[in-house]
């Protein structure tokens, strides 16, 4: 099989994950096409650990990105390349635009998230044009020319409809995490988040709103920098990467000068778990979410949830979470404060979270592609498990 991934954002631990579960556990052959920048160190790293996963590596950039349609057209040249050298029996894409290109083998192609939900959820607006119609003519084509179309929540699947115009039978495939890379440990007075600090669905300035009003530390994981961008667009104010061992914890009695939220930059994936693991409460007051992995990882490391009330996260969380209208921060300080208040409440959501969390398992993910690999490609998928 042939899959794409972005290195930017989250696509890229749900693709390792992903792959991981597909090649140890179901004896696939996995070439991972990866796009939008360099690898860092640390994800070549990641990539090297799978095992019996090819790596071609490019820099394209990105649909979304500024001004990309020559790098989308030499990128599409390239992973039709890639098929007729591979003899690919499925592609599995994670970017719209790709699904148009006449590829021999079937292809599923996975909507994780979309510039026109993401603008209307932050900007409460549609997309300007004529800037943006060249990208949603892409997504229209895409979702078209692709064999099947799936998204991680029904909410996502519903707006490509709404958006695009999309009236096919798409499938609901909902991203998973190994509850063994993400163990609870012993929880300490802090509270943390993640995601990109630039970008404004995350809605990570909320979070410096309410941090000098709290008696626990708040850290902030995640880049700084928008791709392609000379100059920090860090939400948050101050350099993201910034990580000067300072845990800054105190008790609810002392009255020092207001904190503010500690920025730890990119973090890789092992380090980003010993955070979640020590973390009492996750925080993720986000406008846009069609998924949310790092929840997941949150829940399954034993945190308590608060949550942007968004359709999206209460389709996954149910019961399980404590939701927050986006840019309520008073409501933001107010859910913060009970969790902290309370160690029985605190930990009775942090267990729930985790039930809930538990079945959304990486097993149950693959298990969830495999039922789609074989609808698209039934006999290559037989032969390729028969063999391994």
């Amino acid at each position: 099989m042939l899959m794409t991934a972005d290195t930017v954002g989250g696509v890229w631990q749900y693709a390792l994950q992903l792959c991981r579960q597909l090649v140890a556990d179901h004896g696939l052959q996995v070439v991972l096409a990866t796009m939008g920048s360099p690898l860092r160190a640390d994800q070549r790293r990641e990539a090297a650990a799978l095992g019996g996963v090819a790596l071609h590596e490019s820099s394209f950039r990105l649909e979304w990105m500024e001004e990309p349609w020559d790098d989308v057209r030499r990128a599409g040249d390239w992973l039709l390349s890639l098929e007729r050298q591979l003899g690919a029996d499925l592609v599995h894409l994670n970017q719209f635009a790709f699904g148009a290109l006449p590829f021999v083998a079937p292809t599923l192609l996975v909507a994780h998230s979309c510039v026109v939900s993401w603008w209307r959820a932050v900007h409460g607006a549609e997309p300007p044009e004529p800037q943006w119609r060249r990208y949603r003519d892409a997504v229209r084509e895409g979702l078209a020319g692709a064999t099947l179309v799936a998204a991680p929540t029904r909410t996502m699947l519903a707006s490509l409809a709404t958006n695009y115009g999309y009236r096919g039978h798409g499938v609901v495939l909902p991203n998973g995490r190994d509850p063994e890379r993400h163990p609870p440990g012993r929880k300490i007075a802090l509270i943390v988040s993640a995601g990109r600090l630039w970008d404004e669905a995350k809605n990570l300035r909320a979070l410096e709103q309410v941090a000098g009003d709290l008696p626990w530390p708040i850290e902030v994981a995640g880049a700084t920098n928008r791709p392609g961008a000379a100059q920090s667009d860090d939400p948050c104010g101050g350099d993201a990467r910034r990580d000067d061992g300072a845990h800054g914890q105190r008790g609810p009695g002392d009255r020092r000068a207001p904190r503010s939220v500690r920025r730890l930059g990119e973090l890789p994936a092992n380090r980003m778990a010993e955070r979640l693991s020590a973390a009492s409460i996750y925080v993720h007051p986000a406008r846009y979410e069609p998924f949310g992995l790092a929840p997941l990882e949150a829940a399954l490391a034993g945190c308590a949830l608060v949550l942007g009330d968004l359709p999206s996260l209460r389709e996954t969380w149910g019961e399980a979470a404590v939701y927050v209208p986006p840019d309520d921060h008073r409501a933001l300080r107010a859910a913060l404060l009970s969790l902290i208040a309370s160690d029985a409440r605190r930990e009775s959501m942090a267990r729930q979270a985790r039930a809930v969390a538990l079945r959304h398992s990486a097993d149950a993910m693959a298990r969830s592609y495999l039922g789609a690999y074989r609808r698209l490609a039934p006999r290559a998928l037989e032969e390729k498990q028969c063999t391994s």
